[in-house]
């Protein structure tokens, strides 16, 4: 028989409430109640009773990240199923949508239930699989999505890559509105996308010299700055075009990383004639910019943008327009970003990351950031009993440090990509721990939460 779990002296925030000191009690791998201070006496001296003392530090539903690559099957020498959740576990996450840009692609819902019963067989967190719009990303087909079901597959999406072909995207739009499936965009427009690239090339060849210098860095920023450009008007291209053919697909469609002012404008425009799109924005893009010294060198798809785009995301969480963060976890070996691997590993960074920039330095509500961390992506998959600190819902739970400065070091990842932008930054918010269904399946070094009896 499962023993009961007591949390008390936390600070307890989500979407709506923010109580600097309460007590919440777990049973059966539910938020049983919120037990008062006389009740939370008398439980912590029931030894049938398992108990954390929290010490003051903030419990919030754990996070929900529509938007991983976990590359498995077929890259498993970049992450794998297992590390991949590891990873997620350590950044506080308790579901997650894998990407379907593996190999081969995942096109059927046969192949996205098989990833999701080794994840579930795992018992770290809730692993929805995603299944690309065309048949194996060729552009053409879209039979399969007549075989799906919602309730197994949430959305869809051609992440990676954009489809090329404005009438078969529409006719994936259809099929999926008439099964209430999201699509998700990633909203690139191919042929400005094929431009950029001869000049990321020459700015890779020039970087990877064996003697680099001043102005060969500057000749691979300029080459970079032409290549951003580009891809700035492929993103506002694309989104333009589908956030149209989402409108006469009447279909959920939800917008990947978006990154520039002129795309946010668009989803902005799109929203306040009741037109059912909704987006997400990266951690990354609401961090850095690609215009100073430290990482214009970096490479991502999208890029990082200008420093006045990187306000116009953080100003999109604050109004509305961004509905969530989504990490865009995209691990590689340290050999593959070498050669110029656009992404990087977000999992473990991305709340300390966002708790930094939006609430440290731009003074956003915590009770704001753990609805587009937790409350809104819930909402948006139809998850039911999740993202909220609420009577009667799923155990999913993170317990944090807001007030623990740590400094970013890649080779502690659980993940198998060390690579990350943030490598030696200082930032603010450990996760100390993260529950799963009523369970622990992270707890950090350097934190008493071992003596509590379970």
């Amino acid at each position: 028989m499962e023993r009961p779990l007591l949390i008390y002296n936390a600070r307890l925030v989500d979407r709506d409430i923010d109580v600097k000191k309460g007590a919440v009690l777990v049973r059966k791998n539910r938020i049983e109640g919120f037990p008062s201070p006389d009740a939370v006496k008398q439980l912590i001296s029931d030894s049938s009773v398992d108990r954390l003392d929290a010490n003051g530090m903030v419990l919030m539903p754990s996070f929900v990240d529509m938007h991983v690559h976990f590359r498995d099957p077929g890259q498993t020498q970049k992450e794998d199923l297992e590390s991949g959740c590891q990873a997620a576990v350590a950044g506080g996450y308790g579901t997650v949508v894998l990407m379907p840009n593996t190999s081969p692609v995942v096109s059927c819902q046969d192949m996205a239930l098989k990833n999701m019963s080794r994840a579930e067989k795992m018992g770290l967190l809730k692993v929805y699989q995603s299944v690309s719009i065309t048949d194996g990303f060729e552009g053409k087909s879209t039979e399969h999505i007549d075989s799906l079901d919602k309730k197994n597959v949430p959305l869809i999406t051609e992440d990676g890559h954009e489809v090329e072909d404005s009438a078969v995207m529409l006719d994936g739009m259809k099929k999926a509105a008439a099964k209430k499936i999201i699509v998700a965009c990633h909203s690139e427009d191919p042929f400005l996308a094929a431009a950029a690239k001869p000049f990321r090339r020459d700015a890779l060849e020039l970087l990877n010299k064996k003697n680099v210098s001043a102005q060969d860095k500057k000749l691979a920023k300029k080459y970079l700055q032409e290549a951003n450009s580009i891809l700035s008007a492929a993103e506002d291209a694309a989104t333009f075009r589908n956030i149209r053919l989402a409108r006469d697909a009447n279909v959920h469609v939800h917008l990947c990383h978006v990154s520039t002012r002129e795309s946010l404008d668009a989803v902005r425009r799109a929203k306040s004639i009741g037109q059912k799109v909704t987006c997400e924005v990266t951690p990354h893009h609401l961090g850095l910019n690609g215009e100073s010294s430290s990482t214009c060198f970096q490479i991502v798809n999208p890029p990082l943008r200008a420093e006045s785009d990187r306000q116009a995301v953080v100003d999109a969480l604050f109004d509305g327009t961004a509905d969530v963060i989504s990490t865009d976890h995209a691990p590689h070996t340290l050999r593959d970003k070498s050669e110029g691997a656009p992404g990087f590993s977000g999992l473990e960074t991305s709340f300390a990351l966002c708790y930094s920039v939006l609430c440290r330095e731009n003074g956003m509500k915590l009770g704001l950031l753990s609805e587009k961390m937790s409350a809104r992506p819930s909402e948006i998959l139809g998850l039911k009993n999740q993202g909220l600190l609420v009577e009667g819902y799923d155990a999913n739970l993170v317990l944090v440090d807001t007030e623990s400065e740590w400094t970013v070091r890649g080779q502690k990842f659980a993940s198998k990509g060390k690579y990350t932008p943030l490598e030696g930054k200082k930032v603010f918010g450990k996760i100390v721990a993260t529950i799963y269904r009523g369970n622990f399946v992270y707890r950090a070094f350097g934190y008493n939460i071992e003596a509590i009896g379970i």
